[in-house]
């Protein structure tokens, strides 16, 4: 029986040449960009999973109560970690981490710069991190020792073998010694770091982090097997406030595998995180699966009456409905798996730009389990697009099929028009949402910032120029094509640095406010172009300057205070404070969020960033002589550097990434609509063959005839347009809903996008009407 359903299964794909065709393209297209959105979720929702203590792994996390919301932040005190193992029996290891910026690590005439993390002695016993030389318990137990991984051992050394002992520099300044050899992280991570040194140096010298109300290293912990988190939680929720009088912190534990997929927070609420874009691009996958499964079911069904005699011969010689559901039913499975190794050959050629487009590093080698899920996939897309046709097919009746009276049921025209408005109205949500995306991301890319980040480069301070800040700024404004520069220790791309500890004259006992804190040199905000709305900037012209301080507008209506200028503010309770200025509101994070108050005070020792304007046009012989004259300033220190466009750019991957997918699957969802949209017309066309040549003789129009045809289809069109807009208006605004600085959806989104299909269906079905139109009648007419 298999081998005669196959046999003719061949015959009818090399009867139906073009049907065949238009399906192989629809399904192989719709199962490669279903399996391109598959490993991509995969890879996302496998991050971090990789941690034999998966599940026992948790960053501690705090809520601050502040006067209008609570905060939730990874930011804890330094030494949270090793009071929470000392008290806490329930957790087994603890870790306090906080990132290094880049080092130089020097090993006899090399040089080379690498990103690192201090970290608590238990690391190693926390995270999964294969050690490849080195004793998990002891690599950090001296502050002097340093872990580096595989990658950076062949960059440096040429080997990762007797290593142990050896000695590397930092920054020409401290030696440590090599205690272990870690192999580099999984593609599955979402942390790189080139070498781990002890926390305890870290606190050695920066003893701020030893007090219970600083925060900014980050906490992991391990709990016992067999312990629940959410009792760990209850149990160490009010720990900082027994050690620190006064705090506003709760701590609790967040799954460290967690984080990468639910990681925004909004007044103390989980709130989402990249899992939107998972689940977005699971929609979006199976929306196009089913386009895909559409245009089979519709040609299959439409097609009907040309393979009614054959089902009707087939049952009056005694074959049961099974049999022929059967033979159907093979038909789609084969073209399925036909299908399935194309998509396959798409998918491995695509994957490489993919990749790109994505950010990943997904693999061209799928193992036994994809390729299982991928066959999976392309059975049941086989079972769901021949479904309905076979159901459909088998149930014709033998004495109207051998009669020729095969009138279309009221039943069967619903289902076939009500699936290409299915199909169309996910195109059109498709088109709109992606339209609102660009628009989104072009909006928070190209918006005013409140200062001039373009042509701004900045880099960190390290060695000699660390050491002698104002005389490398004299001599770097001495460089053609310098138009000014500064210091500071904050990069107005984030929030680096915040307090609460202010007081004011009339402030609430109960106010708690957050303030992001800049530290930074003369000369900011002419070289950032920044605005001031009352006072003015800090200036060497007044020598007490480094007792003033400079808010934004949303510290000053947040303080709600009156004639600023001149009031004098406490800061860490002993530090007075004479108001200057008030600066203009600006963005020193993504449009994501609003602007929070900020002050700037005057400290040129304890800056860390230098940022410097480049004069436009001249930038590249400007940066040639800029690394020039650094590496002679800071002879062993490599001159990196970042653009502050390029780094704000980048608050917005995960947004750039969804724009420029969405265009693409958009596109296909749209080409396979169309696609099958063609099939239905050219078949319509010729069904009608007879119609079109009898209206021809009687006088009617080639634009008549492609009215005739057209008509049909643009009231279908239409009414998935209307269907799909309000749908669309409600999943774009809650998409938007997550900036704080958003477009207005304007009418032309929708209307545009309707137009847009409408055009492109009428490019379809017209091109096939337009076809049929020229035949000629006596063509038409002639009796088979």
């Amino acid at each position: 029986m298999f081998k005669h359903n196959l046999i003719l299964t061949i015959r009818n794909f090399k009867r139906f040449k073009s049907s065949f065709f238009i399906n192989l393209f629809g399904l192989s297209t719709g199962l490669a960009c279903t399996m391109l959105i598959y490993l991509w979720v995969l890879d996302e929702v496998n991050t971090d999973k990789y941690h034999a203590n998966d599940e026992r792994l948790f960053q501690v996390m705090e809520h601050q109560q502040y006067a209008e919301n609570i905060m939730t932040t990874w930011s804890t005190p330094g030494i949270l970690a090793e009071a929470l193992k000392e008290e806490f029996p329930d957790i087994e290891y603890a870790a306090t981490t906080t990132w290094v910026n880049k080092m130089t690590l020097t090993y006899e005439d090399k040089n080379l710069k690498a990103e690192g993390w201090y970290t608590g002695s238990d690391f190693f016993n926390i995270f999964s991190y294969d050690l490849l030389e080195g004793d998990t318990d002891q690599v950090l137990l001296d502050k002097n020792k340093i872990v580096i991984s595989d990658a950076l051992a062949l960059k440096i050394f040429g080997t990762t073998e007797e290593l142990i002992g050896k000695s590397l520099q930092l920054n020409h300044d401290e030696s440590f010694l090599i205690s272990g050899i870690y192999k580099k992280m999984p593609a599955s991570s979402s942390t790189i770091f080139d070498f781990v040194i002890p926390f305890e140096k870290f606190k050695e010298a920066n003893e701020w982090v030893t007090r219970w109300g600083n925060n900014g290293p980050r906490t992991y912990v391990t709990i016992n097997p067999g312990v629940e988190a959410d009792e760990v939680t209850n149990k160490i929720a009010e720990f900082v406030k027994t050690k620190n009088e006064g705090s506003n912190v709760s701590l609790f534990l967040k799954k460290y595998s967690d984080n990468y997929l639910y990681g925004r927070y909004e007044n103390g609420h989980l709130t989402g995180g990249r899992i939107e874009y998972v689940k977005l691009f699971s929609i979006i996958a199976v929306f196009i699966l089913l386009i895909a499964c559409i245009n089979f079911m519709n040609l299959s069904t439409a097609r009907a009456s040309r393979r009614a005699k054959e089902v009707g011969i087939k049952k009056a010689v005694g074959a049961p409905k099974s049999t022929i559901i059967t033979q159907y039913m093979t038909e789609s499975l084969i073209m399925s798996l036909i299908s399935f190794v194309t998509s396959i050959v798409i998918v491995y050629l695509f994957l490489p730009q993919f990749n790109d487009i994505t950010g990943k590093e997904i693999s061209t080698a799928f193992g036994l389990n994809i390729l299982s899920v991928f066959f999976g996939l392309t059975i049941f897309t086989g079972i769901i697009s021949g479904s309905y046709p076979a159901i459909y097919l088998s149930s014709f009746t033998i004495v109207k099929v051998l009669k020729g009276d095969m009138k279309g049921t009221l039943a069967e025209l619903w289902a076939r028009k009500g699936l290409v408005v299915f199909q169309f109205t996910l195109s059109i949500i498709l088109i709109v949402s992606v339209l609102v995306i660009y628009k989104q991301i072009d909006y928070v890319q190209s918006k005013s910032l409140g200062y001039n980040k373009d042509n701004m480069i900045y880099f960190s301070q390290e060695g000699k120029v660390e050491k002698n800040v104002e005389t490398f700024l004299t001599q770097l404004k001495s460089i053609p094509g310098i138009v000014s520069a500064t210091s500071t220790g904050h990069t107005l791309l984030n929030r680096n640095n915040n307090t609460s500890g202010l007081e004011w004259e009339g402030k609430d006992p109960d106010a708690n406010i957050l303030f992001e804190n800049v530290r930074t040199n003369y000369g900011i905000f002419e070289t950032l172009g920044m605005e001031f709305k009352e006072g003015r900037p800090f200036s060497r012209a007044f020598s007490t300057d480094t007792t003033k301080i400079i808010f934004n507008e949303a510290a000053i209506k947040a303080m709600n205070l009156e004639n600023p200028i001149g009031q004098t503010i406490t800061l860490w309770e002993e530090n007075k404070m004479e108001i200057i200025g008030v600066v203009k509101d600006f963005h020193f994070q993504s449009l994501h969020n609003e602007v929070k108050p900020l002050f700037f005070i005057l400290a040129p020792e304890n800056t860390w960033h230098i940022m410097a304007r480049i004069q436009a046009g001249i930038e590249k012989q400007t940066l040639a002589e800029l690394k020039t004259f650094y590496e002679d300033f800071n002879a062993g220190f490599a001159f990196e550097f970042e653009f502050m466009d390029e780094t704000y750019k980048a608050h917005y991957a995960a947004e750039q990434r969804v724009s420029t997918l969405s265009r693409y699957f958009a596109g296909m969802a749209i080409a396979i609509s169309c696609l099958g949209l063609f099939g239905l017309a050219s078949f319509t066309a010729e069904r009608r063959q007879k119609e079109i040549g009898i209206r021809k003789v009687l006088g009617s129009s080639v634009m008549n005839i492609v009215y005739l045809l057209s008509s049909d289809f643009t009231k279908l069109v239409g009414l998935s347009i209307l269907l799909a807009l309000p749908i669309s208006y409600y999943l774009i605004s809650d998409w938007l809903d997550q900036f704080a600085f958003r477009i207005s959806l304007e009418a032309w989104f929708f209307i545009g996008a309707g137009c847009l299909s409408l055009l492109i269906a009428w490019l379809t079905v017209g091109s096939q009407a337009l076809r049929a139109a020229h035949v000629n009648p006596a063509e038409c007419l002639r009796d088979e």
